[in-house]
């Protein structure tokens, strides 16, 4: 890694995240002379904690994810903007492949998708074969914006943008228990629920009785979760009730707006 620090600034957005927040930034320290974090309203220590690391920290009330996230990108004092979640690390070789990017000058592409790839409970890194989403997450600022939407997590690029693939794999802690990711999954349907309405989409009542068993096949079998134990099996059956409880609110708002249009109680 070079000794030089990149011109990355790094924002993070966060919620009561002060028991792996420290984590998150110590890993990404070296990469970066502005660290941004932006807080929703954490009730813990997760802004304290985050100031005492060296992170400029600003609070603004919960936007939705795309809101949230274009509002840190403007804190942000470099072109070159790196987003990580609270809840996922960057590895050291990771870390060094950022920091080489950046030896000779500018990197060659506007915008770098990187893997992201969960890790279980019980498990020191990313199983071998995991399933893992690449998204966009290192991009030039003036070649790449968050998406505005609430629930769609996504940097929109600019016509022409030239996209590569970095080779290392960020961390993703995303379970703290089930019971957390029940509830997490639980908000994030209702507001799942409200792009649907917004957007005028009707999902068709047919997919209440076929998403869960889709969805669980889609985890357990697509995405490989078989091959992760027991919360492997456990994940498979939170993702298809979450994909079913997004189908169901949305049915269910419909059948309630139908019966208030007929004057049904």
């Amino acid at each position: 890694m070079s000794s030089a620090t990149p011109p990355i600034s790094a924002f993070i957005i966060t919620f009561n995240e002060a028991d792996r927040i420290g984590r998150t930034i110590r890993a990404v320290r070296e990469l970066t002379d502005d660290l941004v974090v932006v807080d929703s309203g954490s009730s813990d220590a997760t802004r304290e904690i985050a100031e005492s690391l060296g992170a400029r920290v600003f609070v603004n009330a919960w936007p939705g994810y795309g809101p949230q996230k274009r509002f840190a990108e403007d804190q942000c004092r470099h072109n070159w903007l790196l987003n990580i979640d609270a809840d996922e690390v960057i590895p050291e070789d990771l870390a060094a492949e950022i920091a080489d990017l950046f030896a000779q000058g500018e990197p060659a592409a506007d915008a770098y998708e990187i893997r992201i790839a969960e890790i279980f409970p019980g498990e020191s890194a990313p199983h071998s074969l995991a399933y893992a989403l690449a998204p966009v997450r290192l991009y030039r600022r003036d070649k790449g914006r968050y998406s505005p939407s609430t629930v769609h997590d996504r940097v929109d690029l600019a016509a022409g943008a030239r996209v590569e693939r970095l080779k290392g794999t960020i961390h993703h802690f995303s379970v703290r228990s089930i019971g957390h990711q029940i509830a997490k999954l639980n908000a994030y349907t209702d507001a799942q629920a409200d792009d649907l309405d917004k957007r005028g989409i009707s999902v068709p009542t047919l997919r209440l009785f076929v998403e869960f068993p889709a969805a669980f096949l889609k985890a357990y079998i697509g995405r490989r979760h078989f091959l992760r134990g027991t919360y492997g099996f456990m994940t498979a059956m939170n993702f298809a009730f979450f994909r079913y409880l997004r189908v169901a609110k949305h049915v269910e708002r419909r059948l309630n707006a139908r019966s208030r249009r007929s004057g049904k109680p």
